[in-house]
């Protein structure tokens, strides 16, 4: 029906006669004479509707009105002196049309197109309408051409693209499954997929070596700006590999997707452990795009005055006291500033928030007194503080401290607009602990199938696994581990975390067995694709970046689902709904 998509025209196709389609943006008529802005993917041209040369084209435009679908023929012609639109692509040309086909009309939108002051729900609800939004239609385009690049890299890398099972068995990955009952097998669930792993392990077991996969993952947890119930990876595993094999496919593809989006990166990415991250920046996945390292001095309140300061600092296994120099922060922190930042700390476990303000004088605060002048002047000296800096500190629990002066640090980062938004900082993270303890506990950290890397260390929480995150920004985008492909080990692992031989036969039968049949070292890492693109394309929140998201409660107004299954259904699949007291 087109000869050409509206932004594609030039000065270069003046005097040709062309044929477009696309939906009315815009109606203007001006003396007699009818301009509509026509929109299509590619953007926007003006189309010219004179009377005095097409009286029919122009009768018809009299009666177009916003979002109809029109097809329309004429000549290109360069816009007459001073009115060019420099905001558009083809400002300088416009179409006389000749013919005009109206062919839909639409009802008044309930919301205009790039209008993103309406409230999500109401966008959400007509999802179809909020997705004409050209900067909207930008993001889909871009994700479109990083999945052809993720194709085409590790194609060319060896990678073979395998598709996996939705419907499956469910299996503890970390988070809660989506259920899917079976009419055929009274009383028995498939799970969705909370990842490909125990399949894409079973493939290396199979010997394709190189597997990957643009895959759907569902996990049924509470949502935030990064998370969704169903969400997209690019799922890879390579056999007789090691970690820096798996890193460096990882880094080859982040290379190409960025690079096909105009931005370069330089690779290697800077590589730290677990530890390192958490005792400097409180967070697993740090924003590098700023400095602000938290700085430990637990050691200089040893003999602190204070009772409760000593007693924190001399169990520095279990605690830790954290200093966060803001430089230049004493200007911008007022007294109602302060209150605010204690009262934020507060909502994550801090008993308050001590600070210390450096003056030409000297340093001013509550926690002067419970300090030696000595030890003071080796803190100022250890955290680089000068005058005009504030300094912050957190004490306590470690994961409590690290926590909320993690979060501390971004908030002040973005307060004082310290970030520079247009960076994109890359590190790995890596020697991550394989267990950790909880209220019911050891969990494994990453999941059970990670291959640890001193399972003979005394201390269960001193045995490391072989797992690498990549971070971006202050985000994970992505993760994995060499797997454990030895079933004594597996065994071992299974033991540590308290899963018995009955249940790990129950859950994991078919992967312990396919182990004993000549698994070879494998490895692998998925990204989270819908996270790379929001930051990519620098999106408010990851539901902008899918095309029928969910809203916070995983909820589709869209389509108003979940709903209600008829009582039908419900016996088709042996299944009778319990009421519930509100």
């Amino acid at each position: 029906m087109r000869s050409h998509y509206c932004a594609d025209l030039s000065e270069q196709n003046i005097g040709e006669v062309v044929s477009l389609c696309g939906w009315c943006n815009t109606y203007r008529d001006h003396g007699g004479v009818v301009f509509i802005d026509l929109r299509d993917r590619s953007g926007l041209i003006q189309l010219v509707f004179d009377p005095r040369d097409y009286e029919g084209a122009h009768k018809i435009a009299s009666e177009v009105r916003d979002e109809y679908v029109l097809i329309a023929k004429g000549k290109v012609r360069k816009r007459g002196e001073g009115l060019e639109n420099p905001k558009l692509k083809t400002g300088k040309i416009e179409v006389l049309v000749e013919s005009l086909v109206v062919e839909n009309k639409s009802l008044t939108p309930p919301i205009a197109v790039g209008d993103e002051s309406v409230g999500e729900d109401v966008r959400l609800k007509y999802r179809y309408l909020d997705l004409r939004n050209p900067r909207l239609q930008e993001i889909f385009i871009t994700r479109s051409k990083v999945a052809q690049v993720v194709r085409n890299t590790l194609s060319h890398l060896g990678f073979l693209e395998v598709e996996t099972p939705i419907l499956t068995k469910a299996t503890p990955e970390g988070a809660r499954d989506y259920l899917v009952p079976s009419r055929v097998h009274h009383g028995e669930f498939y799970a969705l997929p909370q990842s490909p792993q125990l399949f894409k392990q079973l493939l290396m077991v199979s010997g394709f070596e190189r597997y990957f996969q643009i895959a759907k993952c569902f996990r049924d947890e509470d949502l935030r700006l990064d998370r969704q119930p169903e969400f997209t990876q690019i799922d890879l595993e390579m056999s007789f590999c090691n970690a820096d094999d798996v890193m460096g496919v990882a880094e080859e593809v982040l290379k190409s997707i960025f690079n096909a989006c105009g931005i370069a990166i330089v690779t290697p990415f800077k590589r730290y452990s677990y530890k390192e991250v958490m005792e400097s920046y409180g967070s697993d996945k740090p924003d590098l795009r700023f400095d602000l390292p938290l700085v430990e001095v637990g050691d200089l309140f040893v003999d602190s005055s204070n009772a409760i300061f000593s007693s924190i600092a001399k169990d520095s296994k279990k605690n830790r006291f954290k200093a966060l120099c803001v430089k230049g922060g004493d200007k911008f922190f007022s007294r109602k500033t302060l209150a605010e930042a204690e009262e934020f700390v507060r909502k994550f476990g801090a008993k308050g928030l001590a600070y210390l303000q450096i003056k030409e004088e000297s340093a001013k605060g509550p926690l002067v007194k419970f300090i030696s002048e000595a030890n003071l002047k080796i803190l100022l000296e250890r955290v680089g503080a000068s005058v005009g800096d504030i300094i912050f500190f957190g004490a306590g629990e470690k994961k409590i401290v690290w926590d909320y002066m993690g979060r501390l640090r971004q908030k002040i980062a973005q307060d004082m607009d310290l970030i520079d938004k247009n960076a994109y900082k890359f590190l790995w993270v890596v020697d991550f602990p394989m267990f950790e303890r909880n209220e019911d506990g050891i969990s494994a950290l990453h999941h059970p199938f990670t291959m640890p890397s001193n399972l003979d260390a005394e201390d269960l929480e001193e045995i490391n696994s072989v797992a690498y995150d990549v971070v971006l920004n202050g985000f994970e985008i992505g993760g994995g581990s060499i797997r454990i492909h030895k079933q004594e080990i597996q065994a071992r692992v299974f033991d540590l975390l308290g899963i018995s031989k009955e249940e790990a036969q129950d859950k994991f039968s078919f992967l312990l067995e396919a182990l004993q049949f000549g698994a070879p070292p494998h490895g692998g890492l998925a990204f989270g694709l819908d996270r790379i693109i929001m930051l990519l394309c620098k999106a408010h929140s990851i539901r902008d970046v899918i095309a029928f998201p969910k809203t916070q409660k995983a909820t589709c107004p869209l389509t108003d689902a979940p709903s209600v299954a008829n009582e039908e259904q419900l016996r088709e699949l042996h299944i009778r709904v319990r009421e519930t007291k509100k």
